[in-house]
This record gives C-alpha cells, sequence and structure tokens, in this order.
C-alpha cells in the first residue's frame, strides 16, 4: 500500500508540474512576450536577452524558451550535487516542459492594453510557479538558487530576487522605457498572487541531534528531497 501511495504522490506532483509548466508558457507567449513586459528571474533574463539580439540585429536569434532551458543548465548541475536530486529532478523536468510548450505555443497579441497584458500574465505565471512549489518542486532558475542560498548558505534570497529584478527591469529600459513600468505593474501583481499559494520566502531551520548522522542524510534525501 505504502508503494502505491507513493506512486500517487508522485503522479501527481508530476501532474502539477505540467499544468504549471503550461500555465508558464501560456502567460509567457501569450501575454509578456507580445506586449514586451518582462518576467522575473531566469525567465526575464532570458526574454531580455532574446529581445537584445533581435533588436541589435545579429544574423540570427534565440528564442525565449530555449534561453530558459541553456541559462537553467548549470545551474541544474550545481543543484543536483548541492541539493537533492529529487527536487532538482523536477525543477529541471518544469524547465524542459516550459521550454516545449513555450516552442510549441505560438506567440500571439490577446490584447493591445499593455496593462491587461501585464496583470493576466502576471497572475498565471504567479499561479504557475505557486503551485509547482506548493507540491515541492520548482521552476527551476531563481527559484532553486532560493534553495540554495536558503538553506546552505543561510542568506537572504529576498535580496538576490530584488537584485536580479533590478537589473532586469533596469536593463529593459534599452527595448523600451515605458515598459519598464509595465514590467513594475507585473512584478506587483505576480507576487501578491503567489502569495496566496505559496510563501516562497519563508524558510525553517531545524536542528537534529543524533549519532547517526550519515544514516539521517541520506533519509532526508530520500524522503524529502532536500
Amino acid at each position: 500500500m505504502e508503494v502505491i501511495g507513493l506512486y500517487k504522490e508522485e503522479g501527481k506532483k508530476i501532474i502539477i508540474v505540467i499544468i504549471g509548466a503550461l500555465l508558464n508558457a501560456i502567460a509567457m507567449n501569450l501575454f509578456l512576450i507580445p506586449a514586451n513586459v518582462y518576467a522575473s528571474g531566469f525567465t526575464g533574463l532570458a526574454q531580455l536577452i532574446s529581445n537584445i539580439i533581435d533588436t541589435i540585429g545579429l544574423p540570427f536569434s534565440i528564442s525565449t524558451g530555449i534561453l530558459i532551458f541553456l541559462l537553467n543548465v548549470p545551474i541544474t548541475i550545481i543543484a543536483w550535487k548541492k541539493i537533492g536530486k529529487t527536487f532538482t529532478f523536477y525543477s529541471f523536468l518544469s524547465v524542459i516542459l516550459i521550454t516545449l510548450f513555450m516552442e510549441i505555443i505560438p506567440i500571439e497579441q490577446q490584447s493591445s492594453d499593455i496593462i491587461l497584458n501585464a496583470v493576466f500574465g502576471g497572475v498565471l505565471q504567479a499561479i504557475g510557479v505557486g503551485l509547482t512549489l506548493k507540491f515541492g518542486a520548482s521552476t527551476g532558475g531563481m527559484d532553486i538558487v532560493a534553495n540554495y542560498l536558503q538553506v546552505k548558505k543561510q542568506l537572504p534570497f529576498t535580496k538576490i530576487q530584488t537584485s536580479v529584478d533590478t537589473i532586469i527591469i533596469l536593463s529593459s529600459a534599452i527595448i523600451s522605457v515605458e515598459n519598464v513600468l509595465f514590467t513594475l505593474v507585473r512584478l506587483v501583481v505576480y507576487m501578491t498572487t503567489i502569495d496566496k499559494f505559496y510563501n516562497i520566502y519563508k524558510t525553517n531551520r531545524i536542528e537534529i541531534v543524533t549519532s547517526k548522522p550519515e544514516e539521517m542524510r541520506v533519509a532526508l534525501l530520500t524522503y524529502l528531497g532536500h
């Protein structure tokens, strides 16, 4: 019965990861990318790099989805070694699915109103990320960095996230100064919505006193993924 329950739990997690990835891809391709409103973290960085490549007129272009995948590869390798294999597996699965869905779903503007695009894109992305985090996975990128900094280094992720988002927002002025303001609108909507599903910044520190540290380490990695 325990094995059946474990398979059900893993199956549920995979379904949630798929749904979360699909919501992220829809938010990007149907709302944020067409309106030049930037996402947070690695997704926003990938979006910015893709737009800069197109703007400066290089003889090639790289889609945001492919760049999200490429940026996450080194982070995933570090997470596999430093954080936990279960968490890393589902996180990278999410990254692969987001890239796949973004390559399949056409980039089509749903509204000419940039505020509507920022709001709907922010809400959909927050729901996708929040659900994924709630079920013990992540969408890669800064979520993985957050886990590493909080668990391993006891560093405040909020400062890192704010720094990355500030760089993305200021750098987006290269493309359009006006869209910087709409990116801020998306950020507020995103943070407000995700707080309803999952408090990404909340951490708990637990100290375990044991005479069998290696067995405890293996058990924690096996059953909790951390």
